[in-house]
């Protein structure tokens, strides 16, 4: 494909009163006259989103008549996904990378006194594959995340480094067994003593986003008055789709269409729970319902990936230890508690609808990246996600073989499709070094407790 309209630098951005609206990628930031698959632009940065969900999973070993209710049981390309837990996967069969068998030992107890806190180093360690120093003071030490390593690395150059989120609030009240109660929260760590909170309000991350082009007293004023973002910068709107082709005018018009969409729908949780006396205390733009709330932190996500303002995510979709319920996932059943199953067959079936439940999640967010053309592909084939657990079999608090996928092609270092089975002891730090080294990071030799690389096909 040849261009011939205006050139557009990759950074462009409308500005208005409190809004700094980044562009998704368009034909015309492509050098003109320059063939796309030939420039810098038709090779963009792969970004990398990160999820963990506690607890584990029901059937991390073998369960019943010889099935595994997580993973499939053959490895390779022949898998079946119907039986397990990931069977919400099917769809996106073609990108996914399912990872068994792997082991995150630096959330285990390694003295007498550190036993019982498993929930309270698990975060922690996930992400950072780290040992989290047992204290109740300030002197906190884990390691630096994964995903902090990319950002540090690759994430300068877009307007946010990076963004971290999550479904519930960090305040636990669970300061047990010696361990701060920040353990317990982020997963994203910028250094060894340096956490990084997440945002749990849509509102506070939408503004993040688009609003940090003013002051706050800017973005305040443009709140009161109850108009959309893209109100302040229609004219500015207008003026660049006469320097664009017929397809970036419809790209552009979609991902403005997508902009307001969610401005919309957290607009409408923002009035709903105002004006509702029965919600609990929660900060004004959180949805009541789970799969509203997690829907919503995945169409902002997307659009930050689409539209360049990061790179790199980090989402907790849970904490350990809630009593949270998830009625649509067909049981009653809290999280926490039917994590303790006691190897009861009935109720380690009813875990693993939540199980299922959480993992029927992705598809959305999988389904909004590949919706968005980029290059010759897709953002979904420049895209790394990772969704995991710490934790193994909660009902034991044990470590070993823990949940892991991986979902997209990663700039094309993940061919998709692919069971792989790690060998017994594995640490899941060795899946993480192979990704860093995979991402461009490849100057580590090693990362938390790995001992060595594990080939992912």
């Amino acid at each position: 494909m040849f261009l011939t309209k205006k050139h557009l630098s990759r950074r462009t951005a409308i500005k208005g009163l409190g809004v700094t609206l980044a562009l998704p990628m368009l034909e015309a930031m492509v050098p003109a006259v320059t063939a796309q698959r030939r420039t810098v632009a038709g090779a963009p940065r792969v970004r990398l989103a990160c999820l963990e969900m506690v607890h584990g999973s029901a059937g991390a070993t073998r369960f019943g008549a010889g099935r595994n209710l997580w993973s499939p049981a053959a490895a390779g390309r022949q898998f079946d996904l119907t039986p397990t837990s990931l069977k919400p996967l099917e769809p996106f069969r073609d990108y996914i990378t399912i990872v068994s068998n792997t082991d995150c030992r630096m959330a285990e107890a390694f003295t007498d006194n550190e036993v019982g806190g498993d929930h309270n180093r698990s975060s922690a360690a996930y992400l950072t594959q780290s040992k989290p120093k047992q204290t109740l003071g300030s002197d906190i030490y884990a390691g630096v995340s994964m995903d902090q390593l990319y950002a540090q690395r690759f994430g300068q150059d877009s307007p946010l480094p990076s963004i971290q989120l999550a479904i519930e609030s960090d305040d636990t009240g669970g300061c047990h067994y010696g361990y701060a109660c920040v353990y317990m929260g982020p997963i994203s760590w910028a250094s060894p003593t340096r956490p990084l909170p997440a945002i749990r309000d849509p509102r506070m991350v939408f503004d993040q986003l688009f609003g940090t082009g003013g002051t706050p007293a800017e973005r305040s004023a443009r709140r009161r008055t109850d108009r959309s973002i893209l109100d302040w910068i229609t004219r500015d709107v207008a003026r660049l789709k006469n320097d664009l082709g017929p397809v970036d005018q419809r790209r552009l018009d979609q991902y403005l269409d997508d902009v307001r969409e969610i401005e919309r729908r957290i607009q409408l949780v923002e009035a709903h729970n105002s004006t509702n006396p029965d919600l609990p205390p929660a900060p004004v733009g959180v949805p009541d319902s789970f799969m509203e709330h997690v829907q919503i932190m995945f169409d902002l996500q997307a659009l930050a990936f689409i539209a360049g303002v990061t790179h790199v995510s980090s989402f907790k979709m849970s904490r350990d230890a809630t009593g949270r319920t998830y009625p649509d996932s067909g049981t009653r059943t809290a999280f926490h508690q039917a994590s303790h199953h006691s190897e009861v067959e009935a109720q380690i079936i009813d875990f693993a609808r939540i199980n299922t439940y959480h993992v029927s999640t992705i598809p959305y967010f999988l389904q909004k990246l590949k919706n968005a053309p980029e290059g010759d592909g897709t953002v979904l084939d420049n895209t790394l996600m990772i969704y995991g657990s710490p934790m193994g079999d909660s009902n034991l608090h044990n470590h070993r073989r823990c949940p892991l996928f991986l979902a997209g092609h990663a700039g094309g270092k993940l061919k998709g499709n692919q069971h792989v089975i790690a060998a017994d002891g594995t640490p899941m730090a060795n899946v993480f070094l192979r990704l860093l080294h995979g991402l461009g990071v490849d100057d580590i030799k090693s990362f938390g407790d790995s001992t060595g690389e594990l080939e992912l096909g």
